[in-house]
């Protein structure tokens, strides 16, 4: 059984519909799918409807945008830090207050970010804009996908590695929700918090030294539910670090693709699967609404 569960929509940075995504997964043989679009549950109803039709089983989710204070090399640094929350109650009212803030400070920062690359380049708000759906949570694709629309790179990976790379000089941070008052709204909903690709992209030269157990380590005590240990970004040594902390916790671990679309990443629907073991302490943990099985 393939269960993959995390994926994105056009109703945050996918290149595909929903009913698209869930076709796309059905011919990849994911047999359990969780939608998972960034601070959004606007795609749950056309979720349940595709996989019903198609036979699947399907997971409500959302990948809530969240930040971090770390400290490192004895200074104190804001980190981005995206939390994957399954099956919360979409009408609990902090936390959908919370994920409408996200939204109106994500299209603030792209704005800000459109303003500093009109400076070099033809890229207005009105280009970016049709580039999404309406109503769609922003976010940096959007800005990529303008950037391939007016020839400046040839795809998002291009534009990611380039011009919005978070070291250039285009980059602006979110300004989002601490990841710790995330995790206790998540719960409250009767959600389940499991980070996304944690240490994603760290160099697999990574020492076991360099690895920051004290914030892991206060995220659980926090109420975090487990890791998305198995994602393409996560090398092979934050991997086995992850399910031994994962272990001495007994935490739930995930492992998914993150798809955003035939042409949006190279991930691919079914690359990385979570056992139904894992699924089902998703399930029994959650109380907020119910999984599509």
């Amino acid at each position: 059984m393939i269960i993959d569960l995390h994926s994105h929509s056009t109703r945050s940075d996918g290149k595909e519909s929903v009913t698209e995504v869930f076709e796309q997964a059905a011919l990849a043989g994911v047999n359990i799918l969780a939608l998972t679009d960034h601070d959004t549950t606007s795609g749950w109803d056309e979720a349940a409807a595709a996989a019903n039709r198609l036979g699947m089983g399907f997971v409500p989710g959302i990948e809530v945008t969240t930040r971090a204070k770390v400290g490192r090399e004895g200074r104190e640094h804001f980190i981005s830090v995206h939390m994957l929350a399954y099956l919360p109650d979409p009408n609990h009212s902090a936390l959908a207050g919370v994920l409408g803030d996200s939204v109106a400070t994500r299209e603030i920062r792209a704005k800000a970010m459109v303003d500093l690359m009109a400076v070099d380049y033809d890229i207005t708000w009105e280009l970016v804009l049709e580039q999404l759906e309406p109503g769609a949570t922003i976010g940096r694709p959007a800005l990529a996908d303008a950037l391939e629309k007016l020839g400046v790179v040839a795809n998002r990976s291009e534009a990611f590695d380039s011009i919005l790379s978070k070291h250039g000089g285009y980059y602006i941070p979110t300004e989002t929700t601490n990841v710790f008052e995330a995790i206790t709204l998540i719960r409250e909903a009767g959600g389940v918090p499991v980070i996304a690709h944690p240490l994603g992209g760290a160099p697999d030269n990574l020492d076991r030294g360099d690895l920051p157990q004290e914030h892991f380590e206060k995220l659980i005590a926090g109420g975090l539910a487990g890791f998305e240990v198995y994602h393409r970004e996560v090398p092979e040594v934050a991997r086995q670090w992850l399910l031994s902390l994962a272990a001495k916790h007994d935490l739930i671990v995930t492992g998914s693709s993150d798809y955003h679309g035939l042409t949006g990443k190279p991930n691919r629907l079914g690359e990385n699967s979570t056992s139904r073991e894992m699924l089902d302490r998703i399930i029994e943990m959650a109380s907020g609404v119910e999984a599509q099985l």
